[in-house]
């Protein structure tokens, strides 16, 4: 059985909210808490596109994709993805706070982030 966490991120500084979200997807608020569990509870974000992002922030960071192929690295900035959608910029952050191992994946499918006032 999973648990599930709801945070208002409304008006909140990304990096505050994001670590608090990293700490919550890798299990860090439960009293039993082992580095190797797959078990992680379920992250709900409420207002995620409502997040306070610092305009220089969002000009200065980039974020890069890959294809797998050569010359296949796409770099855009914040700005931009930000314009389409806030909550990647957001769900961008969190990643980067998780641990680089293969519990990674696991723990970014269990955020889920709602853009406004919808849920």
């Amino acid at each position: 059985m999973k648990k599930e966490i709801i945070i208002d991120a409304k008006n909140k500084r990304l990096g505050r909210i994001a670590s608090e979200v990293a700490k919550a997807l890798r299990g860090k608020t439960e009293a039993d808490f082992l580095p190797n569990r797959t078990v992680l509870p379920k992250v709900t974000v409420k207002n995620g596109g409502l997040v306070d992002i610092s305009e220089k922030k969002l000009k200065e960071s980039e974020h890069a994709r890959y294809s797998g192929y050569p010359s296949g690295r796409k770099v855009t900035s914040a700005w931009e993805v930000a314009k389409k959608d806030k909550r990647k910029v957001f769900q961008h952050a969190v990643l980067g706070m998780l641990p680089h191992n293969r519990l990674r994946k696991i723990m970014i499918k269990n955020l889920i982030i709602y853009h406004g006032e919808d849920k």
